[in-house]
């Protein structure tokens, strides 16, 4: 069938079949397709809709369209989670390491930052020496022996996602819920995982603001994935706030290293986590119920065996050997650190939370475009969370910056972000959780 036919029909509202879905996505990851056929078909699912079954057979092809893992003589359970994104999200960095020293198996494929919410893969570039984009062998070999490995997708990983993508991302069709299933789909499905939890972010820091919108993404993630093959749960988390009280690459990478190894964790950042990895646990069948999940994922933090999976996975992948122990001679800091204060007394009511994350871009942390570089020093701490009580002169943040400019920037757009007045009410972190 003729590319042109495949995007007529689906133009006219019809369904289209395994065989059609098979054409075009051949025609996007070889190039049969031209940019303008691929903006096409990308516009006509995105005003005519796809069913689960078209999206699932979308998400498969995608899937095949490149190099696909396979995990069939593992001892445990391969898992991994993908989050919609937010700001001070840095949960895959314990995550990943406190599965592994629950006896799962991690591949984690994660991204980079896009528009104000910052990327797994940027963080972990933050480490010196660490080799984000390893070939197959090395990956392979990193989650056996760690149990757990983060890295970026490569052009051989669902190439036709890869380019698919790019087009949606400059034809205004990035929101459609079909297209966004099958992106994240295909790629975890090519990682070989056996489960995946979804973490939804719903709020002002999120791309889905409105929580039922989150809902239906995390709903018809669900649907398809289990149409794929693949077990799947989902948890909505609230992103009316950053999660962590750190934005930015270096910084959430110590946040998270702090966190491991029970230097210092914030509530909201580990009930998070700690939800997370406890559904993924009972979502692969390694636990039948939360509760003991729970207590499982506690007893590897505060043992301190997942503190010391992180560390294995970092110098299993070229970085320092002792992170754990030395993190703040190998991680980046900024020349200028200087704090936000207070203007007035009152209760941290509303935090602009996207503002938040621009901040981090402005600042350095984050792209406008593609070929932009980042800077891995720079960014926020100690951000104070919605409900925080302040007298006047009290910090709002930690703002670590490349230059005085810059940091006099960044106060003047973190005091439009912060909204000091009456205490909220603010809701649980976890709104929901879809089994």
């Amino acid at each position: 069938m003729l590319i042109s036919e495949v995007i007529r029909k689906k133009r006219d509202g019809q369904v289209l079949t395994g065989d059609d879905i098979t054409v075009m996505v051949d025609g996007i990851a070889r190039g049969g397709a031209s940019d303008a056929q691929v903006a096409a078909f990308a516009m006509a699912s995105w005003l005519k809709g796809l069913s689960p079954d078209e999206t699932a057979a979308l998400t498969l092809a995608m899937r095949d369209s490149g190099d696909v893992f396979s995990w069939p003589d593992m001892p445990g359970p391969v898992v991994d989670k993908h989050s919609t994104g937010g700001v001070g999200d840095n949960v895959s960095l314990m995550l990943a390491p406190i599965l592994a020293a629950c006896g799962a198996y991690v591949p984690m494929i994660s991204g980079r930052g896009l528009g104000h919410t910052g990327g797994t893969l940027d963080k972990m570039d933050a480490i010196p020496g660490y080799t984000s984009q390893p070939d197959n062998v090395l990956f392979d070999r990193v989650v056996r022996d760690v149990g757990c490995a983060i890295i970026g997708q490569t052009g051989d990983l669902a190439p036709a996602d890869k380019r698919l993508y790019a087009i949606r991302d400059v034809t205004a069709t990035v929101e459609s819920i079909p297209l966004i299933t099958a992106s994240i789909l295909s790629k975890k499905l090519a990682a070989g995982l056996e489960s995946l939890v979804m973490d939804v972010k719903f709020g002002n820091g999120a791309f889905m603001s409105n929580f039922e919108d989150a809902r239906d993404l995390a709903a018809s993630i669900q649907r398809v994935a289990r149409l794929a093959g693949l077990k799947c749960h989902a948890l909505l988390t609230d992103m009316n706030e950053p999660l962590a009280d750190a934005a930015g690459n270096a910084v959430e990478t110590m946040n998270a290293i702090e966190f491991l190894t029970g230097a210092r964790r914030t509530e909201r950042l580990e009930e998070v986590v700690i939800a997370l990895c406890a559904q993924m646990l009972v979502a692969s069948g390694a636990e039948s119920e939360a509760h003991a999940a729970r207590k499982r994922v506690g007893d590897a933090l505060e043992s301190g065996r997942a503190a010391e999976k992180f560390g294995q996975m970092v110098a299993a992948l070229g970085g320092p050997s002792d992170i754990l122990e030395n993190a703040e001679a190998h991680l980046a800091s900024a020349p200028v650190v200087t704090e936000l204060r207070a203007s007035d007394a009152g209760y941290v009511s509303t935090i602009d939370t996207r503002e938040v994350g621009l901040c981090v871009v402005e600042l350095g942390g984050g792209r406008r475009r593609a070929a932009d570089k980042i800077d891995p020093a720079v960014g926020l701490t100690r951000l104070a969370p919605l409900g925080a009580k302040l007298e006047k002169g009290d910090p709002i943040a930690v703002i670590h910056a490349a230059s005085d400019a810059d940091a006099d920037a960044a106060k003047a757009q973190l005091s439009a972000a912060y909204h000091i007045g009456e205490a909220p009410t603010p809701g649980p972190v976890v709104a929901e959780i879809l089994t």
